[in-house]
């Protein structure tokens, strides 16, 4: 009878049901349950909302800044949609496995209008063991004095990636907490030589089993010398090293990053979709 009303917003009595879940597809969700983890799914407290019909084993969906559809057939993504549509659109991606992300947009498109890009094939990786190659040993945590040459980086590695300068909105700030909150959580990595950075990474979610690696970006004076895969072959080993599966999703015209990420050792498990909106 349930599964007859539209999505419900999950909160604290759900929780335990939905770490299940979770739990259940710990890489291609890690980007939810590393913060189901950390602010549980008090309403008060949690960033965004997690919307589910007929439960979180039948049918999931995040909405924060990114829309995350997890779990759920035609009629639930269906459900999703209507709600996404109620009021002002809030996220600037829908992202997630292919399969639930592509029909999810095919339901809202007409309404949000077309999108600024979409990526239909992203390769999502995973590696269980330490790299097999040797990683770079000049890659380490960023320290906070080393905040403005990082930052001055992962605003090009945007920029290169996305197609926005993350400074647009409000100048930059929000962005600037953002990586500053990464360094100080020792979950961003570089090489840095005379004050530049020459590779920059960053673990952008961290659940209790898995750490996706984002924003892997090599200067361009020094690509195309194996730098790129050893110092992903660091962050991948620092994640293993805690207990942790590594991962990460790629696009798939990025041939070279694709070759590094198969020398480091990761193989993929599904395929994601995101949908970038202005």
């Amino acid at each position: 009878m349930l599964k007859l009303l539209g999505a419900r917003q999950l909160g604290s009595r759900d929780e335990a049901n939905v770490l299940r879940v979770l739990d259940a597809d710990p890489v291609a969700s890690c980007m939810v349950a590393a913060r189901v983890e950390e602010f549980g799914l008090n309403p008060s407290m949690f960033p965004g909302e997690l919307w589910s019909r007929g439960g979180p084993s039948e049918s999931l969906c995040y909405t924060g800044a990114n829309l995350v559809p997890l779990r759920g057939d035609s009629d639930d993504l269906r459900a999703f949609a209507e709600r996404a549509s109620r009021g002002p659109r809030m996220c600037s991606s829908i992202v997630g496995r292919r399969e639930l992300a592509m029909p999810l947009w095919e339901l809202l498109e007409d309404g949000w209008g077309p999108a600024r890009e979409l990526r239909f094939t992203q390769p999502l990786l995973a590696i269980a063991r330490p790299s097999v190659i040797a990683a770079d040993t000049l890659v380490r945590n960023a320290t906070a004095a080393e905040l403005d040459p990082y930052l001055s980086a992962a605003i090009e590695m945007f920029i290169e990636e996305v197609g926005v300068d993350p400074r647009s909105n409000d100048g930059g700030g929000a962005y600037r907490r953002r990586v500053a909150h990464l360094i100080a959580t020792k979950r961003a990595w570089a090489r840095i030589e005379n004050g530049e950075v020459i590779f920059k990474a960053e673990v952008g979610a961290l659940s209790r089993t898995v750490g996706q690696i984002q924003g892997v970006w090599v200067h361009p004076s020094y690509r195309g010398h194996g730098i790129g895969a050893a110092g992903t072959a660091a962050v991948v080993n620092a994640i293993i090293a805690s207990g942790r599966t590594a991962s990460l999703y790629v696009n798939d015209f990025n041939r070279g990053a694709r070759r590094a990420y198969e020398r480091v050792g990761f193989t993929q498990i599904a395929t994601f979709s995101t949908v970038l909106l202005d």
